[in-house]
């Protein structure tokens, strides 16, 4: 197609007019769609800990609720944080799937308790299921801690329990649970990061 200059500023010129009308409003509803709102723009953002494994990424969720109180909000998106040292960001494929665990119909979100002899499982209170934690706790370590060797030295010692500690917590949080585990005689004490 043999075109002029002038030619070419004509056809230029319309179709910059037209599509000047188009971003004006001046076209069919159906071929100018409106603008849709960033999907995080109402959200309430928190920051995580991803729970996998012991390495302890950064996480930051996104969930949606009113706010209200007694309304709880349901968690609509899980990226890695950027700011924090450790992934800065980045996360591995299980990270990335956790909102698979967040949504699964299997997740267990309140305690139960089987009983000694029992076949089924009962859903406790949180309060219970502390109380009873203690209470067993403190029953064994009376019945198993150890004053003195064989040797009359103080060892106090208390072997027949064990704990094992998160490893994804903060230092300040795994320094005070090391400090309440060794202060009740608890020998017995490992990290996730270790298994």
């Amino acid at each position: 197609m043999d075109m002029n200059r002038r030619q070419f500023f004509r056809v230029s010129g319309a179709g910059l007019a037209a599509s000047s009308l188009v971003a004006l409003g001046f076209s069919p509803t159906q071929a100018l769609a409106e603008t849709r709102n960033f999907k995080l723009a109402r959200t309430t953002e928190t920051r995580n800990t991803c729970p996998y494994c012991s390495v302890g990424c950064g996480i930051i969720m996104y969930s949606l609720g009113d706010k209200a109180k007694n309304v709880i909000g349901s968690i609509i998106h899980i990226e890695g944080d950027p700011d924090h040292p450790v992934n800065r960001g980045t996360l591995c494929p299980k990270g990335a799937g956790l909102l698979d665990f967040v949504h699964s119909p299997s997740r267990l979100k309140y305690p139960e308790v089987r009983e000694p002899g029992g076949s089924e499982w009962k859903r406790i209170s949180w309060d219970e299921a502390m109380s009873r934690i203690a209470k067993l706790l403190k029953a064994d370590r009376d019945a198993n801690f150890i004053a003195k060797n064989a040797d009359g030295q103080v060892v106090n010692r208390w072997t027949s329990s064990g704990m094992l500690a998160a490893s994804a917590s903060s230092n300040e949080s795994g320094y005070i649970t090391h400090k309440v585990m060794r202060s009740m005689g608890m020998l017995v004490f490992d990290n996730q990061a270790r298994v």
